[in-house]
């Protein structure tokens, strides 16, 4: 696992102070998401299907150091959208990185080196370069030819510039296991600090449904791609337990708040990748969300899910909580031949519910009421 050490200690310090305060739910990983706006057009996201008056919106600096302080987990992902867009990204990342956040940018790197003067090296900041996979599938994954060959360039000046740099991969169900460990074995030898992978989640809203995961599929693949790996010096930024989740060895169940985010529309409910609402503060977020009704076996939209998102909070704090089990994983290697952890039963699951439309019109009708500002919070359209 190539989660730094001293991530690694603040982050299980944390966990035992909340267990030591009584608290049964609280956030690892802040999702902080300050636009949707993207210079690409992925066929697998859901994420920038907005209207232009929504796509224009930024969080401002001040909105986002606001979120971080007031949700208080040690651990920033900053996806999108592309976050290279944001006007004001290197300044939200230097006062993130002050306050020794561990921050994650997302990138599709196509802006990336261009941008890279706006940062300094840190051991607080990690690229996190949206690699689907080889040339082939990663360019057909983002639907543009030569976008594989730039985000690899970008990597190697990042590297260079003596920036952490980790590689985020989603899967769909035309993996093909032996591609999967070649790319591994690709951006291992391009020298990234880790690997962080994910089957892609169905957004109802996403261009192409036809290639998501079931959870059976999931664990096939993993196991497969696993079962390659051994004896291969592949570098995970996620946690053995996790990984040994997705090989269908453990029977997690999501904690979605875990993973909480922030967007121009306040705190999503309930999670990153579901749009079910949003609560004005962290605290409504955490107190009033009916979380017993989400997750595999609570609703159908959460069925397939096996998302980082949703089940590594879930996973290291099985760790922390059981940390010889998870030893014996980390010594003994990932499972691929044993028969598979009890799936979770669906015959209690409540129906889809479908309000994205709803929300968006809300969302716009809002923006409509509003003045318009400076460019700095509500309002704002600052872009690159």
């Amino acid at each position: 696992m190539s989660v730094p050490l001293r991530q690694q200690i603040r982050v299980g310090a944390y966990i035992l102070k909340q267990r030591l305060l009584g608290r049964a739910r609280y956030p690892l990983v802040l999702m902080l998401e300050p636009l949707f706006r993207c210079n690409l057009a992925c066929p697998g996201c859901g994420k920038i299907d907005y209207p232009d008056e929504i796509l224009n919106r930024r969080l401002s600096v001040a909105e986002c150091i606001t979120a971080a302080e007031e949700c208080g987990a040690p651990v920033i992902s900053i996806p999108g959208g592309e976050p290279l867009l944001h006007k004001e990204i290197g300044e939200i990342v230097a006062e993130l990185v002050k306050r020794k956040r561990f921050v994650y940018l997302c990138t599709n790197a196509l802006l990336l080196e261009k941008k890279l003067h706006l940062f300094k090296p840190n051991p607080y900041l990690t690229f996190s370069v949206h690699l689907d996979g080889l040339e082939t599938e990663h360019d057909h994954a983002v639907d543009q030819t030569g976008v594989f060959k730039r985000a690899v360039k970008a990597i190697e000046a990042v590297k260079t510039a003596g920036f952490r740099v980790n590689v985020n991969c989603t899967l769909f169900d035309n993996a093909q296991p032996d591609r999967v460990a070649e790319f591994f074995d690709y951006v291992t030898a391009l020298g990234v600090e880790g690997i962080t992978v994910s089957p892609g989640y169905a957004y109802e809203r996403a261009p192409n449904q036809e290639h998501f995961l079931n959870r059976q599929q999931t664990k096939n693949l993993f196991r497969d791609i696993f079962r390659r790996g051994k004896g291969r010096k592949w570098e995970f930024s996620q946690s053995t337990m996790f990984l040994d989740f997705l090989a269908g060895n453990q029977t997690y169940h999501c904690t979605p708040w875990g993973n909480p985010t922030r967007n121009i529309f306040g705190w999503q409910r309930p999670c990153y990748l579901l749009n079910e609402g949003y609560a004005r503060t962290f605290r409504e977020l955490m107190d009033e969300t009916e979380w017993e009704t989400y997750g595999t076996g609570n609703y159908e939209k959460c069925a397939n899910c096996m998302v980082h998102c949703g089940y590594e909070a879930t996973a290291v704090n099985d760790t922390v909580r059981r940390p010889l089990k998870a030893l014996r994983v980390a010594l003994s290697g990932i499972d691929t031949e044993s028969p598979m952890a009890p799936e979770i039963a669906l015959d209690g699951q409540r129906p889809a519910e479908f309000i994205f439309d709803g929300l968006v019109a809300g969302a716009v009708s809002d923006l409509h009421a509003q003045p318009a500002t400076d460019g700095k919070g509500k309002g704002s359209v600052a872009a690159e």
